[in-house]
């Protein structure tokens, strides 16, 4: 199972036939590999080797081709419980947490394609990152540290929000005595007692959905409440009721940019609950962070690229009005003094400072050449 420093890229198929394997190697196998060459996700499915994700770009092992039987069997034989795997067989998707001792957790998501077993997991690092070596600014500190209010972690999958907050609820546990509630899906990061009690609760194993969790939540005492991810209205109404009651809540929600972020969460409700979400919204909400990973210039690993909201009375009203929420963005350029940035602002300082490269701040910004401008308004000199 040893592999080379550079994992190998699999043989045209037209030129070279599958070989044939008697059974799958075991995934315990398959993970470890993973592991050891820094893969943060690992597929599995029929029709192609192991496949590993390695600082953003896709590696096939040296592994023959899975069967569908060889597939089916090893995503079977990961489904930790009996309700996981009534889903899989039911609904033809679940979501799962695996642990394989000596290796480390997963967050599994396992489903059909072509009609045969699937699966992706992604390698949950058991040390809770800190703010310094995510790269995150004073302010998400200091909004991690707020006594209440609603704080959005932002971005697409893989973008590392599970991460962010787990880093903001080990800073909370560290520095204030409180209760602490998560309810996640499932649970990726363990937290251990601090100066804070932590109750994590997993959805299908401790509760049945996340509304009715976090209902029966503002019953169990808590000062925090973190919500794995937003995703319908009934969720999202409880939150900010959580929000306007003097609890701090933190959630993760898919949206790329700060504006998209507030759009997202009023376009939750139904348009005739729009205009109060947004007078809601507007009062609970104390930050948005919006993140992407890129590659790194040195090419080791990846860099985070953030755009930072904090609430302030412009950015208060922007929320509220729906005619003044599209100068957000600018709103946001100008708050440096309160811990803003776009992300055209924190490419230009990665670039700048030789963490990554143009190439790759391109692939964050809303517009190349703006951010061009930027660069030479800055002093950067483009080579050649």
């Amino acid at each position: 199972m040893a592999l080379p420093d550079t994992p190998p890229v699999v043989p045209d198929p037209v030129l070279a036939a599958p070989p044939v394997s008697p059974g799958p190697p075991p995934l315990r196998d398959i993970l470890h590999t993973a592991v050891s060459h820094g893969a943060s996700d690992i597929h599995i499915r029929a029709g192609a080797p192991p496949i590993i994700r390695v600082s953003g770009d896709l590696w096939p092992l040296d592994l023959p081709e899975l069967s569908l039987e060889a597939a089916e069997e090893l995503v079977l034989g990961a489904i930790p419980g009996d309700e996981e795997r009534r889903a899989f067989l039911v609904e033809h998707e679940c979501d799962f947490a695996l642990t394989s001792a000596g290796i480390g957790r997963f967050r599994v998501n396992a489903y059909r394609t072509r009609g045969g077993a699937a699966m992706v997991l992604r390698h949950v690092k058991e040390v809770i990152p800190s703010f310094e070596e995510l790269g995150l600014p004073r302010v998400a500190r200091d909004l991690a540290l707020l006594p209440s209010g609603m704080i959005l972690v932002c971005g697409p999958t893989g973008s590392g929000k599970t991460t962010t907050l787990a880093a903001m609820i080990d800073v909370i546990n560290t520095e204030r005595r409180c209760h602490i509630l998560t309810i996640e899906d499932p649970i990726e990061f363990l937290h251990r007692d601090k100066l804070a009690t932590i109750s994590q609760r997993e959805l299908h194993t401790d509760t049945l959905e996340f509304p009715r969790a976090l209902r029966s939540g503002m019953r169990q005492d808590p000062d925090v409440i973190l919500i794995g991810e937003i995703r319908d209205p009934e969720t999202m109404r409880t939150a900010l009721q959580a929000a306007e009651t003097g609890h701090l809540v933190l959630a993760s929600l898919h949206a790329r940019t700060v504006v998209d972020a507030v759009n997202r969460v009023i376009d939750i409700f139904p348009v005739d609950e729009q205009r109060q979400a947004r007078a809601s919204v507007s009062e609970s909400l104390q930050g948005v962070l919006c993140q992407h990973l890129v590659g790194s210039a040195d090419g080791n690993g990846r860099t985070m690229v953030l755009e930072v909201a904090v609430a302030t009375p412009r950015t208060r009203e922007a929320i509220a009005d729906v005619d003044k929420t599209g100068g957000l963005q600018d709103i946001v350029a100008d708050g440096a003094f309160y811990g803003m940035r776009t992300f055209e602002q924190d490419a230009v300082r990665l670039v700048m400072s030789g963490d990554i490269t143009v190439e790759e701040a391109e692939k964050v910004v809303t517009r190349s050449a703006d951010l061009h401008v930027a660069l030479r308004r800055a002093g950067y000199r483009e080579q050649g």
